[in-house]
């Protein structure tokens, strides 16, 4: 992994960046973020993108997909090569396969212009709470690490260990389903109670999302993802982690 995200100072705003090549987009999400308290940047390519998150303390990428040069798929594989931070796609093709493409590369959400300011910053605030989630756990007094199937997942770093001692890497999406799974263990899931417990949002009817986080996660903690003897799939119900957890 490369550089890590900075860390904004619990007293200041938390800082957004835009990165679009519509001037217009730019604007009109700076006023309306900046309104909201705020600290915004914006970049129109790839090259200035990657000058401020080596230099600044970003808490939210809002990246969008057809950019000149590098796309955003490019970029999307940059930043979870790169940065820790949480990445959000807005896109302007309807086509669920570029909504799945971007989640596969590690985004942790996508909204599809025309967009509502208001959705937007809710998606915002939504993927923000998610990664301040972990530090709160340790003040809170919960336990700071669980452990399954010779993992153990630290809630403060949100770096999982394998049982071979090394370490995973974990999306905030990838995260956020494994702790929602680890809370509810040997439970049956359905799609919408998962987006439920993670976006504050059921599952649309071409919403994959899901799917290719569990996807994703497989591919991270199963011996044979094929097989998968964790997250297993209930026909018709959703999905079963079958793990002990302790905590």
């Amino acid at each position: 992994m490369g550089s890590s995200v900075h860390s904004s100072p619990s007293d200041s705003p938390p800082h957004l960046l835009i990165v679009d090549d519509d001037e217009e987009i730019r604007g009109l999400i700076t006023r309306y973020f900046g309104n909201q308290g705020f600290r915004v940047s914006s970049a129109a390519h790839g090259a200035a993108m990657r000058a401020i998150i080596e230099s600044e303390s970003i808490d939210v990428v809002l990246l969008d997909l057809g950019l000149p040069r590098e796309d955003g798929f490019e970029l999307t594989r940059w930043l979870r090569e790169h940065w820790r931070g949480a990445v959000i796609i807005i896109t302007g093709r309807g086509e669920s396969v570029d909504r799945v493409v971007g989640l596969e590369l590690g985004a942790d959400d996508y909204v599809t212009k025309p967009f509502d300011l208001r959705e937007l910053l809710a998606r915002v605030r939504s993927v923000m709470r998610r990664v301040a989630a972990a530090p709160a756990q340790r003040s809170s007094g919960k336990p700071a690490s669980v452990e399954f199937a010779g993992f153990r997942l630290d809630a403060e770093t949100r770096v999982l260990i394998g049982p071979a001692g090394g370490r995973i890497e974990l999306t905030t999406g990838e995260y956020d389903l494994l702790t929602v799974f680890l809370e509810m263990a040997n439970r049956v899931l359905s799609r919408d109670q998962l987006m439920e417990r993670m976006h504050g949002r059921e599952a649309g009817p071409y919403d994959r999302s899901i799917d290719v986080q569990i996807g994703r996660l497989r591919r991270k903690i199963e011996k044979d993802p094929a097989k998968p003897e964790l997250i297993k799939s209930v026909r018709g119900a959703g999905y079963l982690f079958a793990a002990r957890v302790v905590r």
